[in-house]
């Protein structure tokens, strides 16, 4: 093995296949070359189909910073992000991503994110609908009235 945090990450995802947890995925994250934050897929244990391992880092890493940003973080995942994985990497302000298997690899063991990438791509519009758009804009209104409101 010749990163140590990319060992954390398959150590993690061990953890979570050894118990039924999920699949192999793990992730830690990392700043200033310590590690904060770390996860393996839970989706089977806590019957939550967010519980991916980099959502289940990220989440461990902001509770421990107190902190809903990390900016100038590092995570080193044993999978290429799936589309959720990556959207909430790019909230947290993660700023590096390293991967251990890519997309392909991930397909071979049954886990397949090609729906999630069509439906993104061609956005069907039958799946969505406009619903009390102008209450929903008062609202974004209120709140954007609001003095020193967090913008994140």
């Amino acid at each position: 093995m010749a990163n140590k945090y990319m060992q954390e990450a398959i150590d993690e995802a061990y953890e979570g296949i050894n118990h039924a947890h999920g699949g192999p995925f793990g992730a830690v994250i990392v700043s200033k070359g310590k590690v904060i934050g770390r996860g393996h897929n839970c989706v089977l244990k806590n019957n939550d189909p967010t519980a991916h391992g980099e959502v289940m880092a990220i989440r461990n890493a902001c509770e421990n910073l107190a902190t809903y940003q990390l900016d100038d973080c590092e995570i080193y995942t044993t999978a290429e992000p799936c589309p959720m994985c990556m959207g909430a990497i790019l909230w947290s302000g993660i700023s590096k991503i390293y991967c251990g298997c890519n997309c392909e690899d991930t397909a071979k063991i049954n886990f397949r994110d090609d729906a999630f990438y069509e439906v993104m791509a061609n956005h069907p519009k039958e799946r969505f609908e406009s619903v009390d758009r102008e209450a929903c804009q008062k609202l974004f209104a209120d709140y954007d009235k609001i003095e020193g409101h967090t913008i994140y």
